[in-house]
Parts: C-alpha cells; sequence; structure tokens
C-alpha cells in the first residue's frame, strides 16, 4: 500500500495509458498486504454473495484479469475484471484515453481491448478469496453479438462470483442498439439460457446506460425482470458533454466518466430502483469519489457501489474516503447497517431536475 501511495504522484506525470499499463504492472510485482477490515456495519448482503463492505472497483482498469487478488486488497469489497471478448481485440487508435482534470473527469474510446475469453480464464482459475465479477462483451466483427455475451457466461459461470452484461459501451459501434427492448429481450433470454445449462449458476446482472429516457429504462428494467436477471449496473459512460466541462479535452469522442456523470447516473440509479419496486440489486456507478457520493448512490437506491474514474485521478485515498463517510453515515443515523439506507432519497433523487 506505501509504494501504491508513492508511486501514485509518479503515474500522473506519464500519459494515462501508460499510466494504467503501469500500475498494473506494479500491482504485480509488489502486491499490497490486505486491508485492515472494515466496520462491520458496511457488510452487505447481495446477490446471494456476502461482500466485505459495499464499494467496488468498477470494470475497465483490469481489463485482462491480472490483478484482482492485488486490487482486493486495496480495500475494495469487490472488483469487477473486464470487458472481455471471446477473442481478443487491439481496440481503438490511440490515443484513446483523456484526462479531464479541471472537471474531474476522464473520456475513454478504448473499445474493448483486452486478451480474450481464454486468457482470462486462466488467469482467473488461479484467483483466490474475495467477491470477484466479469464483465463480458461482444467482438466490434461479430456477426452475432447475443452469442457472445452466451459463451461469456458459459466460460465463466465456474470462475466469477457474478456476471455483469455490458452493452452499454459507446465505443463499439451498435452495442447500445442492444438495449432496445426486443433486442435486449432476444440477448437477455439467450445470457439466461446459456447460464441454467451451466454447472453453476451465477447472478447476472446488467450494465446500462446514462443516457437511456424513462421509457427505455422501464423496458430495460421489464426485460430484466421477466427474464430472470438479478440486477443492474447503473451506469456506463455517457456520450452527452455537459456545457460545464472546462478541459482541452472535452471534445474528444468517447465516453465520459467522472464527477460530470455523478448527478445524472444517479438520477437514472433512483429511478430504476423506483421502476423495479426494489425488486432488482442495483450497483450504483458514476462520479464517485468521497462519502458523500458514496452515500448518495445507497440513498438513491445501491445496494453497492463501484468507482474507477477517481482512483486513477486522486489515487488510493478515495477507498477510505468512501468507506470511512458511509461508516460515519451509518454512525449518525443510528443504523443497524448501511443497506438500511438503501432507497431512503430515492424519490428525491429521482425527481431531480437535470
Amino acid at each position: 500500500m506505501r509504494l501504491a501511495r508513492v508511486a501514485q504522484p509518479l503515474l500522473q506525470l506519464l500519459p494515462p495509458e501508460t499510466a494504467h499499463r503501469a500500475a498494473i504492472e506494479a500491482l504485480k510485482l509488489a502486491p499490497p498486504r490486505p486491508a485492515k477490515p472494515c466496520d462491520p456495519r458496511l457488510e452487505v448482503k447481495a446477490l446471494g454473495l456476502a461482500f466485505p463492505n459495499p464499494l467496488g472497483l468498477a470494470a475497465g482498469f483490469d481489463k485482462n484479469a491480472e490483478v484482482p487478488n492485488a486490487l482486493l486488497n486495496l480495500g475494495f469489497g469487490f472488483v469487477e475484471v473486464g470487458t472481455l471478448t471471446p477473442r481478443p481485440q487491439a481496440g481503438n487508435p490511440r490515443p484513446r484515453l483523456f484526462r479531464l482534470r479541471p472537471d474531474g473527469a476522464v473520456i475513454n474510446r478504448y473499445g474493448f481491448n483486452n486478451d480474450g475469453y481464454d486468457a482470462a480464464r486462466e488467469r482467473l482459475a488461479r484467483r483466490r478469496a474475495g467477491v470477484v465479477g466479469v464483465n463480458v462483451g461482444a467482438n466490434r466483427d461479430s456477426p452475432d453479438r447475443a452469442a457472445d455475451y452466451a459463451l461469456g457466461v458459459a466460460v465463466f459461470a465456474g470462475l466469477a462470483d457474478y456476471l455483469a452484461i455490458n452493452v452499454s459501451s459507446p465505443n463499439t459501434p451498435g452495442l447500445r442498439d442492444l438495449q432496445g427492448r426486443a433486442a435486449l429481450d432476444d440477448l437477455v433470454a439467450r445470457v439466461i439460457e446459456a447460464r441454467a445449462a451451466a454447472a453453476q449458476r451465477r447472478p447476472v446482472l446488467l450494465k446500462i446506460a446514462p443516457d437511456l429516457g424513462q421509457r427505455e429504462l422501464e423496458d430495460v428494467v421489464a426485460v430484466a425482470l421477466q427474464r430472470g436477471v438479478e440486477g443492474l449496473i447503473v451506469s456506463n459512460t455517457t456520450v452527452l458533454r455537459p456545457p460545464s466541462l472546462r478541459s482541452r479535452h472535452r471534445a474528444e469522442a468517447g465516453g465520459l466518466s467522472g464527477r460530470p456523470l455523478f448527478e445524472p447516473s444517479t438520477r437514472m440509479l433512483a429511478r430504476a430502483h423506483l421502476a423495479s419496486g426494489g425488486a432488482l440489486t442495483l450497483i450504483g456507478a458514476g462520479g464517485v469519489e468521497d462519502g458523500a457520493t458514496a452515500l448518495a448512490k445507497v440513498e438513491a437506491g445501491a445496494s453497492l457501489i463501484q468507482l474507477y474514474t477517481s482512483l486513477s485521478l486522486e489515487g488510493l485515498g478515495v477507498v477510505n474516503a468512501a468507506l470511512n463517510g458511509l461508516a460515519w453515515a451509518v454512525e449518525a443515523r443510528g443504523a443497524a447497517s448501511v443497506s438500511s439506507l438503501t432507497g431512503v432519497r430515492a424519490r428525491e433523487w429521482a425527481g431531480a431536475s437535470g
């Protein structure tokens, strides 16, 4: 952990994708010791799993499942690896990752660059204890994208604690069209069929875009409930560019994440909670950077939370800040657990303007 804190300022001097690769290599060479146990009131039972705390690392950092054990040692309650595709692919041309420091944001257009299912399967077979989700996608040139997702479920059902179906990346042409009701229903039916055929049944979650309209969101929720999906990850990056952005990189193509995504993703999270009647487990992602933003996700309806951009911009301090803030909120409200705060402000957040 100490080495990681020393390395963080140095990584910020490197181009962002180079820094990302260097961080992975550093975690391989000098994995941190396990973090101290969290306040037991932060333990969460969801998806049939026991999480030591609700804070996870979102997909995108450990794309190829190289360091899930090291990442769990940083204090995360769970880690999601990927997005993985059946065949390796290089992704989009560089540069494809941009820091928007004045905005607390990042734009990426990676395009599902990864080593493919087989390489990740071998690595995950060697992982230790801890909750690890696997985020699966489709190859850019796939003739049958739904088949790619079904294959991911079949390949990783025995290795993942949960499976995330990424139909919302803006960096693979046409991928977001899979969120339409008819296409999504077909895709999810095939995914659930693949799960039924697997030796081990794992929870399935859909990772959705923050740019869906209310009717589109209701369609996603309806398909999820009808087909037996356990939850949603709300949300992926946005293709919108709020006028408040100041960085010189603000016009770059790709998905925007970080602070500007916090409010729209939290509104959508609350609306998904209300639309599902609390029947779906929700993971809140988008703009989590401290205790206040982590708490807002829980109050809007999240059982679990994810971050990534703030870690890349600010370093490991955001992990403790988020967890300490949640523990303080539980204590201040006399709550039995952080789970008792889930959705308590959903209606307020759902009605927020913007």
